[in-house]
């Protein structure tokens, strides 16, 4: 699914003025491609991801997915495009802490429409693709480590053949180590599923091992590489 973002505004009204996070933000990118963000803290990164996932409604401007001006749709069709079109991976990871990690894909699925007899065995699959065992499967959050956890969180996001993932600092939590992991995972992905990845990251490193890194400056977004 191919993305294309047009003259993007986002702005805020605050006691001391009118802040503009995003000042008519343009780019696309292509199906199956795999993208990052990078930006100084407050340089509405957060916020832009948001607005991809219809989040947030932008102040003007255009986000067309595959053509479709999403920010035209109703309330009820943007609640069915991040349920169906859009997987979201955070980087505190939003887990259900009282449920196990093989409930929390479950209950993804469930709000994405999938048949109650199908649902255990898609979220199985996704978390055994993901690297999480059956032992670990039925453990909750907090019985897992950081890795896991994240990895849990990136099957969830596939749970219902996203189009998109939007990827919020994926690996900030995360030691060098595993965060490469979790990167690798996220780039085999995009490979295997041909899924359109766009990923916001402070770590540069992954950052240049990306198909392409836009950054993001005063508002407005520069192709870096």
């Amino acid at each position: 699914m191919s993305l294309t973002v047009k003259k993007l505004t986002k702005s805020f009204s605050t006691s001391g003025g009118t802040v503009t996070a995003l000042n008519s933000v343009d780019f696309h990118v292509d199906t199956g491609e795999f993208a990052s963000i990078i930006g100084k803290s407050g340089s509405g990164k957060s916020t832009l991801l948001s607005l991809l996932g219809a989040l947030d409604i932008p102040t003007s401007g255009e986000i067309l997915v595959d053509n479709e001006d999403i920010t035209k749709l109703s309330s009820s069709k943007q609640t069915a495009y991040r349920s169906k079109k859009i997987g979201l991976v955070f980087q505190h990871y939003n887990l259900i802490p009282n449920l196990s990690a093989l409930d929390n894909v479950i209950l993804a699925l469930e709000f994405g429409g999938v048949p109650s007899r199908e649902r255990k065995d898609r979220a199985v699959e996704l978390l055994e693709e993901v690297g999480i065992d059956a032992d670990q499967q039925k453990r909750k959050p907090s019985r897992l480590s950081g890795g896991q956890q994240q990895r849990v969180s990136i099957a969830r996001a596939l749970a219902n053949h996203p189009a998109v993932i939007l990827a919020d600092e994926p690996t900030g939590n995360l030691d060098t180590e595993t965060g490469k992991k979790i990167f690798d995972l996220l780039h085999n992905l995009s490979r295997s599923e041909n899924t359109t990845i766009i990923a916001v990251t402070h770590d540069l490193d992954i950052a240049g091992k990306t198909d392409r890194t836009f950054r993001l400056q005063d508002g407005k977004l520069i192709k870096h590489k």
